[in-house]
């Protein structure tokens, strides 16, 4: 462990060096700049001594930018780094080095800040990559081996030490321990994980030893999927980045040709070709549009670097600009507004029977069926040593049929019971409050009912009031349960509408009737069976997408974690976003409207242009650095888990 972890340190040095080398090379230019501006005022220095350091400054200070200028014409565009370099040739040419060692100075110095912040949103976001650790303790025969993480085949049995990160997506076959995946999904409270629960890669193991058998090889578990998106998230770019990309096109060459004209200006009046140039280098400067380049990349890198913390996985500027312009969100009932297991909720004993004998009863009975309802009844009663029923028999189109200590126990729909109005209306009261409601006959004789129903998540109400509260309109749920459940969830959440009976290809013209009328809709699912509907959506959301690869590949956004309360956030967030980029604008396209006119008019020159100018770059990436430390309305930076 020890050689593993100075190896990385030595990693991390030589990086730090690297990620400083730009900032040197800038200071390197300015110190020169200075010193040789210093020297020229000295008598009796030859005027030699002075130019060398200005020439070591063009040096030290246009390296990167002419590399940079280089990289962009072999891709076929023509950059700021161009314009820069031109600048800066012209003023070598007329004389003046002084002038262009302080734009290359101020130029390069703003780059490399510029980078640095944006690197700082980038690592925040790789974080991510050094959390699996490098190695596993591999057990075979009883004997354990450290083994590379590289090399772990799927349903190999590893040991997970006390406090050590788990390194590998698995399930548990032995032991339990409470495991904090706040990394992963984002979730603040360490979640209780036994035999059977499933563990991901980059999560911390607390104080139980656990046995896990691997599912995923190390390649495809959830940690490096969450990491290989993140990476491709800054391709989708969102519609700004390409509005000003457009306008970056056609932009560049025409302050060329402007400013190529404006040479010629001593032909027109009369002033020696050197002011003329001048003040051109001058207008070249003040236009170039390098703070329009950086205003949108750095508020979308900041604003998904920021919700990765908060385990929200937003896939690039297209879907973190459109979420926060959604007035309208589609939910999946199932899984996402309700818990996905049906709850036992009520036992209602008829005819002298008891409570206890009647759950005693269809306990016994339903714990011979496979049936995913009546697992769910067995689950919740939570009935200890009860005489088991036998002979489990269905009765065609009613239910189904045991002995019990003796006697004949049926269980099943109404078709049970044909006449007993009182019972009939009861069944009628429960059916439209959304439960599932079956009857019990023992020997022949109505013994009560039982209801079971999808609860809504505890904390559905909650989130959806917070939506509210962030100003979405119009919040639908779309089921495939008959309409009564759909409308009593949607009475306990303070859903808007409530859509049932629907399946999943319907689901699909739901949300492309949602945005005939809303003009964007998200969609919240679990990714699986919603994959349909949420590619149709605007911004498709998949709820608890941790371990599921569906959820990830088909979801713009990812709620790692399955907690609804996320959703409130990620909204918050990017609506922030869409405002700091909007703010970013404003302030880089304000910057270049005043420059051009004052240099164009002389009352400006080369270095107040040059200072304008990278200041509206600097402010404009500091900006979109204030979404790293978003916080959500509570003024809470993580939410509670």
């Amino acid at each position: 462990m020890k050689e593993q972890h100075h190896h990385h340190h030595d990693h991390d040095h030589e990086q730090g060096w690297k990620k400083y080398i730009e900032l040197i090379c800038s200071l390197t230019c300015g110190a020169a700049l200075a010193l040789g501006f210093g020297l020229s005022f000295i008598k009796g220095i030859p005027a030699v001594v002075p130019l060398s350091l200005y020439i070591v400054a063009y040096m030290a200070g246009g390296f990167f930018t002419v590399k940079e200028a280089i990289e962009n014409l072999r891709e076929g565009s023509f950059d700021i780094d161009s314009l820069m370099i031109i600048a800066a040739a012209g003023a070598a040419i007329l004389g003046d080095w002084a002038e262009g060692a302080l734009l290359l100075f101020l130029f390069s110095l703003g780059h490399s800040l510029e980078h640095y912040a944006l690197n700082k949103a980038k690592n925040s976001i790789s974080a991510l990559a050094k959390l699996a650790p490098k190695t596993a303790w591999l057990k075979k025969d009883n004997n354990l081996a450290e083994v590379k993480i590289e090399t772990l085949q799927v349903n190999d049995i590893l040991v997970v030490k006390p406090d050590n990160t788990i390194p590998a997506d698995g399930i548990i076959i032995k032991g339990n321990s409470a495991v904090n995946q706040a990394a992963v999904t984002g979730e603040s409270m360490p979640v209780d994980k036994t035999v059977d629960s499933t563990v991901y890669a980059g999560t911390l193991n607390g104080s139980g030893a656990l046995e896990i058998k691997v599912t995923k090889p190390a390649k495809d578990s959830t940690l490096s999927k969450l990491i290989q998106l993140v990476n491709e998230a800054q391709s989708q770019q969102s519609p700004t980045q390409r509005f000003t990309d457009k306008l970056q096109k056609y932009y560049v060459p025409a302050v060329v040709i402007f400013v190529f004209i404006l040479c010629f200006a001593f032909l027109v009046i009369n002033e020696p070709f050197s002011a003329s140039f001048y003040r051109a280098m001058g207008v070249l400067v003040a236009a170039s549009p390098c703070a329009l380049a950086i205003a949108t990349p750095s508020a979308v890198l900041s604003g998904v670097a920021r919700a990765a913390r908060a385990g929200i996985l937003i896939k690039g500027g297209r879907p973190l600009e459109d979420l926060g312009t959604l007035k309208a969100i589609a939910f999946d009932k199932t899984g996402t507004l309700t818990e996905g297991k049906p709850k036992l909720t009520a036992v209602i004993p008829a005819n002298g029977i008891s409570k206890e004998e009647l759950l005693e009863m269809v306990v016994a009975v339903e714990s011979l069926s496979d049936h995913p309802l009546a697992k769910a009844i067995v689950a919740d009663a939570q009935l200890k040593d009860i005489t088991p029923a036998e002979n489990l028999e269905s009765v065609t189109g009613k239910g189904i049929k045991a002995q019990w200590q003796g006697h004949d126990v049926v269980i099943g729909n109404k078709a049970l019971v044909s006449a007993a109005p009182a019972i009939l209306q009861q069944l009628d009261e429960k059916s439209k409050a959304g439960h599932t409601t079956m009857l019990v006959l023992k020997d022949k004789q109505y013994a009560g009912m039982i209801t079971v129903m999808d609860t809504p998540r505890a904390e559905a109400r909650a989130a959806l009031d917070a939506l509210k509260a962030i100003g979405i309109k119009k919040m639908v749920m779309l089921s495939g349960d008959n309409q009564l459940v759909a409308d009593a969830i949607a009475k306990e959440t303070g859903l808007t509408d409530a859509w049932g009976n629907l399946l999943p290809e319907q689901k699909v013209a739901a949300i492309n009737k949602l945005k005939t009328s809303e003009g964007k809709v998200a969609m919240v699912g679990d990714g699986v069976n919603d994959a349909p509907a949420m590619a149709n959506s605007t911004v498709g959301i998949a709820m608890g997408a941790a371990g599921s690869d569906v959820a990830l590949e088909t979801a713009d956004i990812a709620l790692m974690g399955d907690q609804l309360q996320r959703l409130p956030f990620a909204i918050a967030l990017s609506q922030r976003a869409n405002k700091i980029i909007k703010q970013n604008l404003v302030i880089s396209l304000g910057m270049v409207a005043v420059l051009i006119p004052l240099t164009l008019f002389g009352i400006a020159s080369m270095g107040p242009a040059v200072i304008g100018h990278e200041g509206s770059t600097m402010v404009v990436v500091l900006n979109a650095l204030r979404l790293l430390v978003f916080k959500d309305a509570g003024g809470k930076t993580n939410l509670p888990g």
